[in-house]
């Protein structure tokens, strides 16, 4: 199982936190994460997988793997610029939004435009025509988000990298 866990390369010590504590329990839970490779959430959810043993994915805008922060075990240079976001969210069965700028909201998009479950933690809102939009599945902390994920992940499978396997 691959989740995409997305969020700015600039984030708070909250937003950090929280990225930490999200990649050690999908670590603990096998599933394996997919993100943009750089800083910040990025680096946090990283961390805290690999702290658990769990294996990380870095979808990088650059063509320089070294760019990858040093948590990521996989570093996949693209040289794409944003248009690696695509790439990260279409490769995850679930993505996980924690905080973030322009560029986590067109990851969002991507997902929610994909089928892909969005679950946020302090991201974005979305409205229509004055009106929220409840695409992206509010959670509180942490563990609601991985169990959310893991649980809708499950339900999307076939999806993404991890479907390869079973082939």
């Amino acid at each position: 199982m691959v989740i995409a866990v997305i969020g700015d390369s600039s984030c708070s010590a909250e937003e950090a936190k929280l990225a930490e504590a999200v990649g050690e329990r999908l670590a603990q839970q096998g599933a394996t994460i997919v993100c943009g490779g750089l800083g910040g959430v990025m680096e946090a959810v990283c961390r805290g997988a690999r702290s658990k043993g769990g294996m990380t994915i870095g979808v990088l805008p650059g063509e320089d793997i070294s760019m990858a922060n040093q948590w990521v075990d996989i570093p996949i240079a693209t040289g794409v610029g944003y248009a690696r976001n695509m790439a990260v969210v279409k490769s995850a069965q679930a993505v996980i939004a924690i905080g973030g700028n322009y560029g986590t909201l067109s990851e969002i998009a991507y997902a929610l435009k994909s089928g892909i479950p969005v679950i946020g933690l302090n991201t974005w809102s979305l409205s229509r025509n004055g009106k929220e939009v409840d695409a992206i599945i509010r959670v509180g902390n942490a563990g609601e988000a991985v169990d959310k994920a893991i649980s809708l992940a499950r339900k999307h499978e076939g999806h993404g990298i991890a479907s390869l396997r079973s082939q």
